[in-house]
């Protein structure tokens, strides 16, 4: 022990081989792959078979000049994401991984060209909204939801506390209906820095990981940061 913090055991990185035996290894997980990319079309295609749900409530969202509906949101497509921006009307900053969930998305073109949309809301007021949309120099559309009632409706805000979520909407003969959401680790396909993660040999090194002993790990998301402070502490807004 030294300075009071418990050494851990070195590594067990895995076997050093030579290339064939490595690409009899490969060739042996690409199945696997394989598999799981054939199981994630799978369940993309019963996605786009779930029933779906009218939406009714008469939902306001504000910008800095004026209100809009839900229809507004969808900007004359016909389908709509929301991320549920974790950002609590007495908090000073946004949530760090609703953060790394945002900057992920990219430019919406892509999302247009698809006739979908795509927005933030939150129940923070506009001005600290835009006010670290710009310190974190984003261009993504963002609402502040006016009252809880569309955050109570969707999973978003629970027994008065923030909750990731992504909610999704299509309107059809002028009528508006809710057909998927997610919350916690469903909204990891939006942070590519997962799977960039598990392509390597640490993985994310979290607790929860079945890795080799020796390997470092954390708490989940306790080393989420915002992009401008990882020589800060944690920001703390819950992430499960």
């Amino acid at each position: 022990m030294s300075g009071g913090r418990r050494q851990l055991d070195p590594p067990t990185y895995p076997p050093v081989v030579d290339r064939d035996t490595w690409e009899d290894a490969r060739s042996v997980l690409l199945q696997q792959e394989k598999a799981l990319t054939r199981m994630k079309d799978a369940v993309s295609a019963a996605r786009r078979r779930m029933p779906m749900v009218e939406v009714s409530g008469d939902y306001l969202f504000a910008d800095t000049n004026r209100r809009y509906t839900l229809r507004d949101l969808f900007e004359g497509r016909p389908q709509l994401i929301v991320q549920h921006f974790m950002f609590a009307p007495d908090w000073e900053q946004g949530c760090d991984g609703c953060s790394m969930m945002a900057e992920h998305i990219g430019p919406l073109s892509h999302l247009h060209a698809r006739r979908t949309s795509f927005v933030l809301t939150s129940r923070a007021p506009v001005a600290k909204l835009h006010a670290f949309r710009d310190r974190m120099g984003w261009s993504l559309p963002w609402y502040s939801t006016v009252g809880e009632a569309f955050n109570i409706d969707f999973g978003a805000t629970v027994d008065g506390q923030e909750r990731q979520a992504i909610s999704v909407f299509l309107q059809r003969d002028g009528r508006i209906f809710h057909t998927w959401s997610t919350h916690a680790r469903g909204e990891e396909p939006f942070m590519a820095v997962f799977d960039l993660l598990d392509l390597t040999p640490l993985g994310r090194q979290e607790t929860w990981e079945n890795s080799p002993p020796g390997y470092p790990q954390e708490q989940t998301y306790s080393w989420m940061r915002l992009s401008d402070s990882y020589t800060s502490p944690a920001h703390p807004c819950d992430h499960h």
